[in-house]
């Protein structure tokens, strides 16, 4: 995984009239916090931190004014229910080699097998412990010729060399359903007959 570098500011002012001051002025109020190190309030550039966002648990190379350069991941962000900007932004200060335990999206590949299966992704992310500095974008399983009834667990899963599984093992992660058929039309209206 590749680095994404941004500068940050600290911030002095807070509460709801500075975050709106601030994203007024193309920038998002966020915290970095970690290692028992006391939190730094920053402002990040709005569309610069919108576009590293994209990628989960992407590796952010903060260069904080004065303070140096530290890494961080997303912990937790915050959208505008309606229009989808950034609100806010929650980082997890991070050092190489460290191990950090993330969420990872799970991705399917491949066709069920023929009848109009349904597959139903029962987790849509499994939790991983990875080095802070090679996180999966995400977890790819294949689904190719599976039959209705059948499940994936979380530790049928093949993960990247040194990524381990957090989740329960016997976690149902993917399952194939059968499609359910509909009534048949004569049966509807009979009954609707019945009724009048």
């Amino acid at each position: 995984m590749s680095e994404v570098k941004l500068t940050a500011s600290v911030r002095t002012e807070f509460g709801k009239g500075a975050a709106r001051q601030l994203r007024r002025a193309a920038q998002v109020p966020a915290v970095l916090y970690g290692h028992g190190s006391d939190p730094i309030h920053l402002a990040l550039p709005a569309h610069d931190t919108g576009m590293a966002l994209r990628t989960p648990n992407v590796l952010l190379s903060l260069d904080i004014e004065g303070k140096g350069s530290e890494l961080a991941i997303p912990k937790a962000v915050q959208r505008d229910a309606i229009k989808g900007f950034l609100e806010h932004v929650d980082l997890l200060l991070v050092k190489r080699g460290e191990k950090v335990t993330v969420e990872v999206p799970v991705v399917a590949e491949g066709e069920l097998a023929a009848g109009g299966n349904l597959l139903e992704h029962v987790l849509n992310t499994v939790s991983v412990e990875a080095e802070a500095t090679h996180l999966p974008e995400a977890v790819t399983v294949s689904v190719e010729g599976l039959e209705a009834g059948a499940s994936l667990l979380a530790q049928d899963l093949t993960l990247p060399k040194g990524v381990t599984l957090v989740t329960e093992g016997d976690a149902v992660v993917l399952q194939v359903l059968a499609a359910q058929a509909e009534e048949p039309a004569a049966e509807t209206e009979a009954a609707e007959g019945a009724e009048a």
